[in-house]
């Protein structure tokens, strides 16, 4: 009986090692019997027999041995006489068991079926990537940079599994070179023309998350939760923990001594300042810790609304704000409060000043509101700072902050 050799379809097979012996099999042996109920009209009484380490199959024919005359399915049923034929010690109500040459198939036939055997692999390899990289998002992989793109790069796993990383999900100061190994968390798997895409990211709080749990055995081993994690990738980081034994200090343990363990955290993600914290339900003492590097002098708190009105000293104002607001936009993210910084002028001799909001009729509201972000909430405060100071701080035109500081002095003029 002739054999057709399907070394290359199971080549296929042997590449993909995640994919298991009995899969294989039943994979193999669907193809085959489709292209026998396609010939036959049934694949009941045959067997599809796979040598997966030759390459070979072949395939068998059951059929019964009855008086000639009485057979009343021949897919099931053989004649005496013609089962004589092939074997001659046969009998009456014996099984014949005659191979079935592939050839008679014809070549298209079988050319359509290796054809549809390795696009079942190649589903097969699909399903078998989005199911291992399904189960490891939010773990750290190291991948090797392939491509670098404008928009994303491209890296390869240990398995030669193609892996994107977009732009959006690298640190602005990342650069990377083709060959370069890089560590990333496995963010989500998509489709993509029935195809899986597996997502990287170095941005996301999970990848801070897992860097820490590496760094800090204490996290690893449950004795510090991590209970919230907020990120302006490459600026700022603020990282709220908790410890279940009393014993243990989650702040010193997680910046380690002389800041060891905080400190290869800090250069994988390119000098980004991470704040660890003691969470609390406390909600005010909560804000309080929220930004540091900040000291606040006082706050009124509204809980139902979820706002808090901070002060401060005038030196801390610019602390507690942060660089482009960073600072008080993730204390406003860890909190869940909406945070806004007021100058505590208590002690100092009160000068006359006038709030902001009295010029509601010559500056508009929305230029009010980008002042006071950056803690001016009266004229004196906005007067107090250079023109090239509020133009860094907030997101005016030179010509506006112009405008306003008019104002402003016209109306300490009249006075």
């Amino acid at each position: 009986m002739a054999s057709i050799n399907l070394i290359e379809a199971f080549q296929e097979f042997k590449d993909a090692e995640n994919i298991d012996r009995p899969t294989m099999m039943k994979v193999v042996e669907d193809v085959f019997k489709t292209l026998l109920r396609k010939k036959f009209g049934s694949d009941e009484n045959f067997d599809v027999i796979v040598n997966a380490e030759k390459g070979d199959l072949e395939i068998i024919r059951r059929r019964m041995i009855v008086e000639d005359g009485e057979v009343e399915d021949p897919l099931a049923q053989v004649g005496y006489s013609d089962a004589i034929k092939i074997e001659p010690d046969f009998e009456v109500g014996e099984e014949l068991y005659e191979g079935i040459d592939l050839y008679d198939f014809g070549r298209r036939a079988i050319l359509a079926a290796k054809q549809t055997l390795a696009s079942r692999i190649s589903d097969l390899k699909k399903n078998v990537l989005a199911k291992k990289y399904g189960d490891r998002i939010g773990d750290i992989i190291n991948a090797e940079v392939y491509q670098v793109w404008k928009k994303e790069i491209l890296l390869l796993d240990e398995e030669g599994n193609e892996l994107i990383m977009p732009k959006s999900e690298q640190i602005p100061q990342d650069y990377f070179k083709k060959g370069e190994s890089i560590r990333a968390v496995v963010k989500k798997v998509d489709l993509k023309n029935n195809s899986p895409v597996i997502i990287l990211s170095r941005t996301s709080p999970e990848f801070l998350a897992k860097l820490l749990e590496i760094e800090v055995p204490e996290i690893f081993d449950g004795l510090i939760v991590i209970k919230k994690i907020v990120r302006d990738p490459g600026e700022r980081a603020k990282v709220a923990v908790e410890s279940y034994d009393d014993r243990i200090d989650p702040v010193g343990a997680c910046v380690g001594m002389k800041g060891s363990r905080i400190h290869g955290i800090v250069r994988e993600l390119k000098n980004e300042n991470i704040d660890v914290i003691n969470w609390t339900a406390n909600t005010q003492l909560l804000i309080q810790r929220s930004l540091t590097p900040a000291r606040i002098s006082s706050m009124d708190l509204d809980n139902e609304g979820k706002h808090a009105n901070v002060y401060l000293k005038p030196d801390q104002v610019s602390l507690a704000i942060g660089r482009r607001g960073v600072n008080i936009k993730l204390a406003c993210e860890l909190t869940g409060y909406e945070i806004d910084v007021y100058r505590d002028n208590e002690g100092e001799v009160e000068e006359f000043d006038v709030d902001l909001e009295e010029f509601s009729d010559e500056i508009e509201t929305w230029v009010i509101d980008e002042f006071k972000k950056i803690g001016c909430d009266t004229a004196r405060s906005v007067l107090n700072l250079t023109t090239e100071e509020l133009e860094r701080r907030t997101d005016l035109e030179k010509e506006t902050i112009a405008e306003v500081m008019n104002v402003l002095k016209a109306e300490f003029e009249k006075e």
